[in-house]
């Protein structure tokens, strides 16, 4: 019952690390690798304006829930205009008003996207579109039409599809050529494309957006189309009839009329401009998760002071390098001094290096372990004894660092961020082991100790390991249940299979053979 009771929890914290860290990863974007860069863009919109004798007010849309991209950040340069912010038919707008402008001027709308989907979202749908009200002859025309349309497709897609390449033909079919003029603009054929789409009881509308190029300059907008199939808004190039946008297309704002509009001013042109930029892919990830409002950001690591998010870079590892001394212990089957005396040693070799750290700590507790057995021959009492083994440790480690410094070793002067405490309780146990089980068993121990502590710094170390333990912490819950799995494990260590083995041989040679049973 308590194993059944065991493996329960191990399981449950398994799946709830995991399951946290592959939400934060999967669904908010952060990534598993340091250093890793995302690729943003950053779209300004400049609107020059010349203003006339009465106030101003300019209204410009902004980009609402972009299909495949994110607004991470805003910004606008406007002095000395008024600015609000509002929606007006589940549209964003910004309006810039003045009540006396003087000379030409230019107000600024900067935004930094991020591609954060690929597949483009569901949306509710908005219901059957209404037919536009026509007179005969056209009416027959085109519901003679729609219904050649829906007679060779298959569903509300490539119905779409093949009634924009009928209206961009260069022979137009005759029912719907009377729509047509000869020298019909793109925006007119897509006006033309949703009212025979609303004939279909098809949802249809007009999107206009920016291609986002590196450095691009007086980018200007383009017209697409998008039709709802009862699940999302499908785009389509009103050109050629293909389905999805390009990767790099923006879209800005939707409907049949320009993202501008203004009052008061004899003029107003819209220029386009992009970049591309390399940012931090956590950053990015933080500012994505404060978009979808994400709750787990709000327990994040990463909101903490600079100064306590690098002292958890260090802690969050101490888990993991006690989890290496439950192997190396109870399934190797290294012998150590302590139990967790070598993961402090391994956080200080982070500071020294494992050469230098290794050097200098032998050094000490060899040093430290002589003045140790002169103080036995004092016979005092276990606490003022470890009081002067402190003592003494502090005394030579200040000592290692000024001759260090003398003979021009400057690893010598970070002997003074080895733990003092530490030093001292292992040279007492270092002393104890051998004069109770002698020298070889305090040297193997003392060389154990090493081993471990120097595998655990080179796991500790690992850039990659400290990144992946700092953003998604919840894998502690993991080596906390590989923890609690091995404190049940009652099996053969490692070491003692060798130890062991002149006791097999000596049983198999002992065992008599077949032949002399079966006589």
């Amino acid at each position: 019952m308590r194993r059944l009771h065991l493996l329960f929890v191990v399981l449950l914290l398994t799946v709830v690390g995991l399951s946290v860290a592959w939400y934060k990863y999967n669904t908010l974007g952060f990534p598993l690798t340091p250093d890793r860069e995302t690729e943003t863009w950053t779209v300004e919109a400049q609107i020059a304006v010349n203003p006339g004798q009465a106030p101003a007010s300019v209204h410009f849309a902004l980009p609402t829930d972009p299909p495949h991209y994110s607004v991470l950040d805003e910004s606008y340069v406007s002095r000395g205009w008024g600015l609000t912010n509002q929606f007006t038919k589940r549209q964003r707008e910004a309006v810039w008003t003045k009540r006396d402008p003087e000379g030409k001027q230019t107000l600024y709308y900067q935004a930094t996207v991020y591609r954060a989907q690929e597949e483009i979202q569901p949306s509710p749908y908005p219901g059957p579109a209404d037919p536009p009200q026509l007179e005969e002859p056209l009416k027959s025309a085109a519901e003679a039409f729609i219904e050649e349309i829906r007679a060779t497709s298959a569903d509300i897609q490539t119905f779409a599809t093949l009634l924009v390449k009928e209206v961009n033909a260069a022979n137009p079919h005759e029912n719907i050529a009377a729509f047509l003029k000869p020298d019909a603009t793109e925006t007119e054929r897509t006006r033309l494309a949703i009212r025979l789409l609303s004939i279909a009881r098809i949802p249809a509308r007009m999107t206009h957006g920016v291609t986002l190029t590196d450095e691009g300059r007086n980018l200007r907008p383009t017209t697409w189309l998008e039709v709802h199939n009862s699940r999302r808004w499908v785009p389509i190039d009103p050109r050629t009839g293909s389905l999805g946008y390009p990767r790099h297309f923006l879209v800005w704002w939707h409907g049949d009329r320009p993202a501008l509009d203004s009052s008061g001013l004899k003029g107003a042109e819209l220029t386009f401009a992009s970049t591309r930029n390399l940012r931090d892919a956590v950053e990015t990830a933080r500012l994505q998760s404060s978009i979808v409002n994400s709750r787990l950001i709000d327990f994040s690591l990463l909101d903490l002071p600079i100064d306590a998010q690098n002292t958890y870079r260090v802690l969050l590892l101490v888990p993991l390098g006690a989890l290496i001394i439950v192997l190396l212990r109870n399934v190797i089957g290294i012998r150590t001094f302590g139990t967790f005396m070598p993961v402090l040693i391994a956080l200080s070799f982070r500071e020294t290096q494992l050469i230098g750290g290794v050097m200098l700590f032998t050094l000490i507790v060899a040093m430290g372990l002589v003045i140790r057995f002169y103080l036995e021959h004092l016979k005092l009492l276990l606490v003022p004894r470890l009081a002067s083994v402190v003592i003494v440790v502090i005394l030579l480690m200040a000592l290692t660092s000024i001759v260090s410094h003398r003979l021009g070793i400057e690893i010598g002067l970070s002997v003074g961020l080895f733990p003092m405490v530490i030093l001292a309780m292992t040279i007492e146990r270092v002393s104890i082991v051998w004069e109770e089980h002698g020298p070889a068993d305090a040297l193997t121990q003392g060389a154990g100790s090493l081993a471990v502590a120097a595998l655990a710094y080179l796991v500790m170390v690992n850039d990659y390991v400290t990144h992946l333990f700092f953003v998604f912490p919840e894998l502690l819950l993991v080596v906390l249940a590989v923890t609690l799995l091995l404190g049940r494990y009652t099996g053969y260590r490692l070491t003692e299979l060798f130890r062991f083995r002149a006791f097999k041989t000596l049983a198999q040679a002992r065992r008599p053979d077949s032949a002399g049973d079966n006589r």
